[in-house]
């Protein structure tokens, strides 16, 4: 699968990605890790994966804001120096974006990392097509293909019509 650019797009300077790999991706389905990898630099990216670790939404989610914090400090200062982070769940990208500056709002030397770290954070589909202006992949299926939002996509990130035009795009 490989990713066509718009017509007349034309980049001088390759945006640098961090990947966040996800916990997921690395423990069970590394596939989609590379799937990613190839996508983003199809569509003219630079892509880095720097040591990482979880995001870490499973203890926000159960209450431990400490851990969770302690994961998130980790992630940004990972992240810090690339042009976007993109990650192939929205789960872990609306993790960033919505909760990261939540679990900072009390630290004034965090807050504005984590802000940053946030504004610059996409889902996979969403910074393909949101920010790379691509329309299309090249790549066929013979079959039927179900796509099921992920709801933390849909609910904080607003990721529902750029996945379903990638794949509309394939043969």
């Amino acid at each position: 699968m490989s990713v066509l650019a718009s017509p007349g797009d034309e980049r001088r300077t390759k945006p640098r990605i961090g990947l966040f790999v996800t916990c997921l991706v690395d423990l069970m389905r590394p596939s989609v890790g590379f799937a990613a990898v190839k996508l983003l630099e199809d569509a003219g990216c630079a892509v880095h994966a720097p040591v990482q670790t979880c995001c870490g939404q499973p203890g926000f989610n159960s209450g431990d804001r400490g851990t969770a914090r302690d994961l998130a400090e980790r992630t940004i200062a990972a992240f810090e120096e690339f042009d976007y982070v993109v990650a192939p769940s929205g789960s872990c990208a609306g993790m960033i974006r919505a909760h990261y500056p939540e679990l900072f709002d009390d630290d004034p030397n965090w807050l504005p990392r984590a802000n940053a770290l946030a504004a610059k954070t996409y889902e996979l589909t969403s910074f393909l097509v949101d920010v790379m202006g691509v329309t299309r992949v090249d790549a066929a299926f013979s079959g039927t293909v179900t796509y099921h939002d992920s709801c933390s996509g849909l609910r904080e990130l607003g990721v529902r019509t750029q996945p379903r035009s990638l794949l509309a795009s394939m043969e």
